[in-house]
């Protein structure tokens, strides 16, 4: 079991928590994480990018000049691609980007990036972090105290906070999501990752 310091809002130290080795403390997989990054990435393209070939393209019904006898070369229609206003050659047409990657991947992929945060010291454990209303100065201050104030943060709030999560959303250089939405792109896009040890208990039941 490793064991992760945990801090208050005020960035003290107020103990230790037990996390499970086989989900912060393995050795991280890069070539899996990229894997798994670039699949989201590209599961997030829409894919309705799309021309127009020379059968989708109006006109042309008629060819251009007869066959034979002018000194030009044939021509069976003004919207074949070599002639201007007719269709696009091999150009993009709707289809998915979505890429498929197996659960233990995906799996793996988060225990890579927590155990890489554990050994950079990039992971921030944070008790009592909820408020009873939105309020971005107290979020700013728990930033502050914690001295994450110039970093990239990604903060991991329970699904049900709403007042957390809207007092960290419209924060400069912070990423705010809930506990089901955490993935591999989003834990590992920042300096620094913080979330409260039962998120951090939570992913490690999940991740084993």
């Amino acid at each position: 079991m490793s064991k992760i310091e945990v801090k208050n809002v005020e960035g003290k130290a107020t103990g230790e928590v037990e996390l499970p080795d086989g989900v912060y403390g393995i050795e991280p997989n890069i070539p899996v994480v990229h894997r798994v990054v670039v699949a989201y990435e590209a599961s997030q393209r829409q894919g309705t990018h799309s021309t127009k070939n020379r059968k989708h393209v109006s006109g042309g019904g008629a060819k251009p000049f007869r066959q034979k006898g002018t000194g030009r070369a044939r021509q069976g229609t003004i919207r074949a691609p070599q002639f201007r206003g007719g269709g696009v050659v091999f150009g993009p047409t709707p289809h998915s980007h979505a890429l498929r990657v197996n659960i233990k991947e995906k799996k793996l992929a988060m225990r890579s990036v927590l155990s890489g945060k554990v050994a950079d010291s990039e992971l921030v454990l944070v008790e009592g972090m909820q408020f009873d209303a939105p309020k971005t100065k107290q979020a700013v201050s728990a930033l502050n105290a914690l001295g994450l104030s110039d970093k990239r943060v990604t903060v991991v709030v329970p699904d049900d906070d709403v007042n957390t999560y809207l007092s960290f959303r419209n924060l400069p250089k912070v990423t705010v999501i809930g506990r089901s939405e955490a993935n591999t792109r989003y834990l590992i896009d920042n300096a620094a990752l913080v979330m409260s040890p039962e998120i951090a208990k939570f992913f490690g039941e999940v991740l084993a």
